[in-house]
């Protein structure tokens, strides 16, 4: 069992990295396939030593609903933020909005602040130095409040279900 983890440190990484692998080239030639797997078992490997903490998926299946969700999300903003650039009449309100975190894992932070940077409109600015505060600079707000809600109950509530020990 020792070497089988050795081999893979972190399974479910490995795993989504060959699937991008493959999804990225859009081949199942097996050439791919190989260097794809070879590099979803080095790079785990080889980045392993900078992980503070081992990851630990506590159910997959809600890893790919938020993953499915967020994609739906940056979508649905691209499509938001070129309403507001295209109308000439619009006026944006961009803010910094001061986010309270409940996770307390390193990893689950970063992952939050990437979804929160990924979804057009919004970036992940700062991270305060006891880790509990996330500001965010907005493109638009009209009610903050509603954003940290959102925040909440769309990427938050559930990536502490998906990484267990948050």
């Amino acid at each position: 069992m020792n070497a089988v983890r050795n081999l893979f440190p972190f399974p479910w990484l490995s795993l989504s990295l060959w699937v991008i692998w493959m999804l990225v080239n859009n081949t199942l030639a097996p050439g791919h396939m190989v260097l794809g797997a070879f590099l979803a078992i080095l790079i785990p490997r080889a980045t392993s030593v900078f992980w503070p903490e081992a990851v630990r998926v506590g159910h997959p299946w809600l890893a790919i609903k938020y993953a499915w969700c967020l994609a739906l999300d940056i979508f649905t903003a691209n499509l938001q933020v070129a309403v507001w650039i295209i109308r000439p009449n619009h006026r944006l309100q961009p803010a910094f909005v001061r986010y309270e975190l409940q996770l307390r894992s390193p990893l689950a932070i970063s992952i939050l602040a990437n979804t929160i940077s990924l979804t057009p409109g919004t970036v992940s600015c700062d991270l305060s130095a006891d880790q509990r505060f996330l500001l965010i600079h907005c493109l638009h707000v009209e009610d903050a409040e509603g954003l940290v809600r959102q925040i909440q109950e769309r990427y938050e509530q559930p990536l502490m279900e998906v990484i267990k020990q948050c």
